[in-house]
């Protein structure tokens, strides 16, 4: 069975059997496969690989499925399946929240799990372009798809993590977006000084685009949560 060549899926699951049947099932089904034994892991290599999709364990040691899969929809439009051994209706929808395209219960038989996997893809596929998304903020103008900030059509220079700030914020205008979701994320990582580097960036975002940086009236500040995009 060949059925989709090419397309690169990542398999994120701590249980080293599972994987690697997994792994072994969709490469003879035609899929491209990169595995992770964890979060971390995962994170590295999506930062530096394209994936079709990604299939995530939910309950694994340190960060779990689900919050991984908060920050893989949150970086950018790669489907997400969650394989979980939890199948309750409550589990289900915590899942579905989180950005996940599906969601699929263990044990499960691996043709069921290839069926939804090619379902994702043709529905990801299928999905009709959009023009550039832009956001307008005043006289300031943020391409997502670039990652590039102008004023009155001139580029303003912005760091890497200040494009990624940016970008995180205008995927969810108008809506609170915790600190701790706008980390960018390493292994390793000190995750509330991480959280303390989003604040320094976002004071020197500010300085770029709002009029008094004090009394931003575009990158605000949530109190107790984090920060909102606040375009025109």
């Amino acid at each position: 069975m060949n059925a989709s060549p090419g397309r690169h899926l990542l398999v994120v699951d701590d249980d080293d059997r599972i994987r690697g049947l997994l792994k072994e099932y969709l490469a003879r089904a035609g899929f491209r496969v990169t595995t992770a034994a964890d979060a971390a892991r995962a994170r590295k290599l999506m930062q530096t690989l394209d994936f079709d999709l990604a299939v995530l364990d939910v309950m694994m040691p340190g960060e779990d499925g689900l919050s991984l899969s908060r920050w893989v929809r949150g970086r950018g439009p790669t489907p997400v399946l969650i394989l979980t051994a939890r199948g309750e209706a409550g589990d289900r929808i915590a899942g579905l929240t989180t950005g996940a395209d599906d969601y699929l219960a263990k044990p499960f038989e691996p043709q069921e799990l290839l069926l939804r996997i090619e379902a994702i893809l043709r529905r990801a596929q299928s999905a009709p372009s959009s023009p550039r998304a832009a956001v307008s903020l005043g006289r300031y103008s943020f391409d997502l798809e670039r990652g590039e900030l102008t004023l009155d059509d001139s580029p303003i220079r912005l760091t890497e993590g200040e494009v990624w700030l940016l970008r995180r914020l205008a995927k969810a205008p108008h809506m609170a977006v915790d600190r701790y979701d706008l980390i960018r994320g390493e292994e390793g990582e000190d995750s509330d000084a991480s959280a303390r580097a989003v604040d320094v960036q976002m004071t020197r975002l500010r300085r770029k685009i709002e009029d008094d940086p004090k009394n931003p009236r575009y990158l605000q500040t949530v109190r107790g949560v984090g920060y909102k995009l606040a375009p025109d």
